[in-house]
């Protein structure tokens, strides 16, 4: 068996699950398999999934020629370990890309950040098919981001180019999980818009509950979707102009939230985004949905079908 007919795998490590695939002909992951992100033994469930993705695909672990990891940041693709805030096992960095190796010994490993993965899997398959400059944003339990320019993942000094939820917005002072203060996760993110609605008298649990409580009208619902909505107008307004993208894919579970969410999000971006070079920049649902991620994990280790 050549290099080029060993089969691939993609992971993606996220802090509340784990998918693994092995990659179709197609370059797309075949029959996710999720198992919940663990609080302890974390590497050992990893170890686990991969396992059994192999095993159930009938492959021997040495015909295994490529791995290509989306991971939850920050990350360090100069060294191979992730350190994501919400792993907290895992927070002071773990070496994931030589335990892959442990693995599956024969083949090469690669390592990305969730929301380039998200933003290259877009670009190759999705709502910015054929873009060649995108800006990925993965808007759910925290907010993650990505970069691909000129067709290509951007990935910085350390592989942490596009962290778009660390973007400080005007008028907030929350502290952030990633240490720093004001961060746009800090008011557009699921959890955060739930606890902002909450402390203001709003009396539901999840983002999925403040959603609905928006359609309904209800004031403080709507209130929280429209803070958070003109959070992210103004971090992606800012990265746009920076940049110089042509599309902002949004992703993620909060990102469903609908018209309250949606129209704040355009409107900013109407606003904001003023430079002549942006006139026809563009704000779009990702179309990748759940799968949006280990999509582009495959992707790292797909050559581009043209």
């Amino acid at each position: 068996m050549t290099t080029t007919e060993r089969t691939s795998l993609a992971l993606d490590i996220g802090g509340t699950k784990f998918t693994a695939a092995v990659v179709g002909a197609d370059g797309r992951p075949q029959d996710p398999v999720v198992v919940p992100t663990p609080t302890e033994n974390v590497w050992a469930a990893c170890e686990e999934l991969l396992l059994s993705v192999v095993s159930a695909a009938g492959v021997e672990f040495q015909d295994i020629g490529a791995v290509g990891i989306a991971s939850a940041g920050p990350v360090d693709t100069v060294a191979g370990t992730v350190a994501p805030i919400n792993i907290a096992e895992w927070y002071e960095g773990f070496g994931l890309v030589e335990a892959v190796r442990g693995v599956v010994p024969n083949a090469t490993v690669t390592l990305a950040l969730d929301g380039a993965c998200a933003a290259l899997a877009e670009h190759r398959f999705g709502a910015a098919r054929h873009v060649q400059n995108v800006l990925g944003m993965v808007v759910s339990t925290g907010i993650g981001g990505g970069l691909v320019l000129g067709g290509e993942i951007v990935r910085g000094h350390s592989g942490n180019a596009g962290h778009v939820g660390h973007i400080v917005v005007p008028g907030s002072i929350e502290p952030c999980t990633c240490g720093g203060v004001g961060c746009v996760e800090t008011v557009a993110s699921g959890p955060n818009a739930v606890r902002w609605a909450r402390e203001n008298g709003w009396d539901g649990a999840t983002g999925i509950d403040l959603a609905e409580s928006a359609r309904a009208a209800d004031p403080v619902a709507v209130a929280a979707l429209q803070r958070a909505g003109v959070a992210l107008g103004q971090a992606i307004a800012s990265a746009a102009a920076l940049l110089d993208v042509e599309t902002a894919v949004l992703g993620g579970g909060f990102s469903a939230a609908g018209p309250a969410l949606w129209n704040p999000i355009r409107e900013t971006v109407a606003l904001h985004a003023r430079l002549g070079f942006l006139e026809s920049f563009t704000v779009v649902p990702a179309a990748l949905g759940a799968v949006g991620t280990l999509t582009g994990a495959a992707a790292l280790v797909t050559p581009k079908q043209h």
